[in-house]
């Protein structure tokens, strides 16, 4: 086992063991995460995620990401637009970087297919304008989460999202979930807001995200999606950091993504 991967163990083991990570729906599992419990500041992990575009714009790529996204979440598959559920998908570059387009921009960078999902802010919009804290960020590794019992509906936090990552239920999703529904993961209900969580009940247990692992596994696209500790230098992902341009979405905002782009 290479230093990298051990260390991404031993944090995603101590990031479980200290917040008492449980099922996004189970805010109630994860007290651990308030002040005064869990790993210490010293010991803190800022999670982050790099999409290499160059290597996505292998259609089997964002497939494969996309397709093991939704199998480990549940997520419904629904046709419509207006009601789909999506926790990763497809925008078109000029649709995730409008700052970066301009009249003559060239086409084909315009029309570029590129993964998009919850950027898990370092200064989230959605959590401050959340009535109930059915989404709060995480202390200890910065995930930006989903507590689906406490959510009332409001779409407040749709609303603050510059980046259009959640969706909302607005029929019950269970009979649009493609295959047998997974028991590791909870389903949802009508009426309630979902996104992507980094995986964390995949991180809890040492593994990489579902989407991840899927792109890795396609033969000459390893590296299409890096997912690490950006507060450790020599993480994988401090690494490729370090090694390429990278961009974010909308940056001027304020609010601190925390996936990167390599374009």
């Amino acid at each position: 086992m290479d230093d990298n991967r051990r260390d991404f163990l031993r944090k995603a083991g101590g990031a479980a063991i200290g917040l008492g990570l449980g099922f996004p729906l189970l805010r109630g599992l994860a007290t651990a995460s308030e002040p005064g419990h869990g790993i210490e500041a010293a010991e803190s992990t800022q999670w982050a995620m790099l999409v290499d575009t160059r290597k996505c714009l292998d259609e089997k790529v964002r497939d494969a990401c996309i397709e093991a996204c939704v199998r480990a979440h549940n997520v419904p598959v629904i046709s419509d637009p207006e009601e789909e559920v999506k926790w990763i998908w497809t925008e078109k570059y000029e649709h995730t970087f409008p700052e970066r387009v301009h009249d003559r921009a060239n086409e084909s960078l315009r029309k570029r297919p590129v993964l998009v999902l919850c950027n898990h802010c370092s200064s989230p919009p959605c959590v401050r304008v959340c009535p109930t804290q059915a989404t709060w960020k995480r202390e200890g590794d910065g995930l930006v989460m989903m507590d689906m019992h406490r959510c009332i509906g409001c779409r407040y936090c749709m609303a603050a999202c510059p980046y259009g990552a959640r969706s909302f239920n607005w029929k019950d999703p269970r009979p649009y979930i493609k295959n047998k529904p997974l028991s590791a993961f909870p389903t949802r209900s009508m009426g309630v807001v979902e996104k992507c969580d980094f995986c964390a009940e995949l991180l809890r247990k040492g593994l990489q995200p579902a989407c991840v692992e899927a792109a890795n596994k396609i033969p000459g696209k390893e590296g299409a999606l890096v997912f690490g500790d950006l507060s450790d230098p020599r993480s994988d992902l401090s690494v490729m950091l370090k090694r390429n341009h990278t961009i974010v979405r909308k940056a001027s905002l304020g609010t601190g993504p925390n996936v990167y782009y390599i374009i």
